[in-house]
């Protein structure tokens, strides 16, 4: 069975950060690419971004038991983790980085068992948070508001993770999560 390794938090705790931050550490770790059946955006490209499927073609993939775990967001809005993308990267002898939501992420961890190594990333508190998806300026007061009130459901699911990297400080956490992934790795 293929490894992964699984990323959940709430939005503006700096998953990304870190999953990017790891990327480059030179530990055989690849991002695997989720499929959406939402339209690309900007300068997205299929196969880099996301794959972009219709909403039909997603339906199929869900029919031919093709996703680890997805999700209907919104009515014909999909998003999800392909089978087969975890699968092409096992197959380069390299280990998936899956970012999921914490529904998906305690799923997935679930159907990996001891193949599968979940991090919860969290905020050092709400209010922090929300101070940090104010500074981004990419959100409305109403989205953010939206999106702390989410943060504090999801951080609920933190228990269920097999490690959990309070990010207070960029660097300590990323050298926190390097250390999880390397232990786990056997690096």
């Amino acid at each position: 069975m293929s490894r992964l390794i699984i990323f959940s938090a709430p939005s503006g705790a700096g998953k990304s950060t870190i999953i990017n931050y790891l990327l480059t550490q030179h530990l055989g770790l690849e991002f695997s690419i989720s499929a959406t059946s939402r339209p690309p955006r900007g300068n997205e490209k299929d196969g880099v971004a996301y794959y972009f499927l219709s909403p039909d073609e997603f339906r199929a993939k869900i029919a031919n038991d093709e996703f680890l775990e997805y999700e209907e967001v919104y009515k014909d809005r999909y998003y999800g983790t392909l089978k087969s993308e975890v699968e092409r990267i096992a197959q380069k002898g390299s280990v998936a980085i899956a970012d999921l939501d914490v529904v998906g992420g305690v799923n997935v961890k679930q159907q990996f068992g001891e193949n599968a190594l979940s991090i919860f990333i969290q905020p050092p508190s709400v209010d922090a948070l929300r101070e940090r998806l104010e500074i981004r300026q990419t959100d409305t007061a109403e989205v953010i508001e939206e999106r702390v009130a989410k943060a504090a459901w999801e951080m609920s699911f933190a228990p269920k993770f097999d490690a959990i990297i309070v990010n207070d400080d960029l660097e300590k956490a990323q050298a926190q999560t390097l250390q999880v992934i390397k232990a786990y790795l056997k690096l």
